[in-house]
């Protein structure tokens, strides 16, 4: 079940297009939650899950895995299928992650991300925010609202995968944390939309 989410997360990522590689440079974490459904949008208490994953010098740290509530949706409501990718943006929003739970909007902020090829035209509130958030419902690509979601690990899968003694911020922030084989497809993925310092930059293919 665990490689299953960890594989579709990496398929998200191969297939979102539009976060320009500028914001990709910037982001110190980033958070993958496929195919939340309809029904967890409409139903109180339902939730989307995926993973997380920092940089961790010039590479990307082993996943971990976050829980996502259902927050204020919007116009995205009426979708069958939304996938969401959230980009941290500082430090600030690195330690909000680590908490035992983070509500969007409230404990950090958060903006629906730029779309494009270049960062350029971002507003002064997005290129300020903790988080920038993107969806893609149906095919369509765009920036979303998250604010008022709640953000948890998830406790379980975490330590089915790692064990009882290692936390998130072990996982993300450390070198001590190995990735597992079935996260070879997401750390690949991620290398390639996230160009290494200094290389073209190129956008989500």
């Amino acid at each position: 079940m665990h490689d299953l989410r960890v594989e579709n997360a990496a398929g998200v990522l191969q297939d979102m297009t539009n976060i320009p590689p500028d914001i990709w440079q910037r982001a110190n974490c980033v958070i993958v939650i496929p195919s939340v459904k309809k029904a967890a949008l409409v139903v109180g208490g339902e939730y989307g899950k995926g993973v997380a994953n920092c940089r961790t010098g010039k590479a990307w740290s082993a996943p971990a895995f976050f829980e996502l509530e259902k927050g204020s949706w919007g116009l995205q409501i009426g979708a069958q299928s939304i996938d969401l990718v959230l980009l941290v943006m500082n430090q600030s929003g690195i330690e909000h992650l680590l908490r035992s739970k983070f509500t969007l909007g409230a404990d950090g902020s958060i903006a629906a991300g730029p779309i494009g090829r270049s960062a350029t035209a971002a507003t002064d509130a997005q290129m300020h925010a903790e988080i920038l958030s993107y969806s893609r419902s149906e095919g369509l690509f765009a920036g979303i609202d998250l604010s008022g979601g709640a953000l948890m690990p998830d406790r379980d899968a975490n330590v089915d995968v790692y064990g009882t003694n290692v936390t998130p911020r072990d996982v993300l922030l450390t070198h001590k944390v190995l990735a597992p084989p079935e996260a070879n497809s997401l750390l690949t993925a991620l290398a390639h939309v996230s160009r290494a310092e200094g290389q073209p930059a190129g956008g989500i293919r």
